[in-house]
């Protein structure tokens, strides 16, 4: 268990995902990527005749496509997780907490080849050498993309429940949080819970990363006037009363719509911050 440090150097604590549980997922990922090339194989064997050097070519092409092609789509596609790491809750992030991108995937994919798993990588002896080296459990391709493995259902510490501001709780119902990914969902809780012990430049500095992060999500801005710590907040507790009404549970029903308003506002009740 360690600490995911943001690129303003503030601690979230989450859970690195542990060896057991990364190599589980990477089984399933070798399994589905070997059906794989026995159904593509079966196809150019079965096809015409052709030359033996364009067929070792074709063989090494495919090999690649496969073995690489596989993680980097998924990754790049669905920010950092493939088929075996959705089944086993984990996700691949940044060094500083944000999603990866199409370059940290295409890293982890041909390091993964050529350096962790296959080519020189014996099988993925390197991989495993290389993790049990590693304080947060990386390979080499995560030192080079500059990324982590975590698990995005077990925060290291359990923070509290975070209260729905009253001011926009009717607002908070309009927002579409679909794409709202966990691991972001996961970051925004432990800003909330660890709020009071951050510096008052780093309180700042994170929230609007992780306010600029839900805007690109959700494709609402944050109201004018309200706190950053207020709207992350209305976020967190919309969507946990969402997967509570999914879940059959009884969710009370949303207060009156309030204009959203800052505490110099006078006469108009001002936002509590998380305690």
């Amino acid at each position: 268990m360690s600490d995911l440090v943001t690129g303003e150097a503030v601690q979230l604590e989450l859970r690195h995902a542990r060896l057991a549980s990364r190599g589980l997922a990477f089984a399933i990922d070798v399994l589905l990527q070997f059906v794989a090339l026995v159904v593509l194989y079966a196809i150019v064997f079965s096809g015409a005749d052709v030359d033996t050097s364009l067929l070792l070519a074709i063989i090494l092409v495919i090999a690649v496509f496969v073995l690489v092609g596989y993680p980097v789509a998924c990754e790049s596609l669905t920010r950092g997780r493939t088929v075996g790491k959705l089944a086993l809750g984990l996700q691949v992030v940044r060094d500083d907490g944000g999603p990866v991108r199409f370059r940290h995937a295409l890293v982890r994919g041909l390091t993964g080849f050529f350096v962790d798993f296959w080519a020189l990588g014996l099988g993925g002896f390197v991989a495993v050498i290389v993790s049990l080296s590693s304080r947060t459990g990386k390979r080499v391709g995560d030192f080079l993309a500059g990324t982590v493995v975590i698990n995005i259902h077990a925060p290291a510490q359990p923070v509290g429940e975070i209260a729905m501001p009253p001011q926009l709780v009717h607002w908070a119902t309009q927002l579409d949080l679909s794409r709202v990914p966990d691991g972001l969902a996961l970051a925004i809780r432990q800003y909330l819970g660890r709020f009071h012990v951050l510096a008052p430049e780093a309180r700042v500095q994170l929230g609007a990363k992780l306010v600029a992060e839900v805007d690109y999500y959700t494709g609402t801005p944050c109201p004018p006037g309200v706190p950053a710590w207020a709207y992350l907040s209305a976020i967190v507790a919309e969507r946990r009363n969402r997967e509570a009404v999914r879940a059959g549970a009884v969710v009370a029903p949303p207060a009156p719509p309030q204009r959203p308003t800052t505490p110099s506002t006078p006469g108009e009740t001002p936002f509590t911050p998380p305690s």
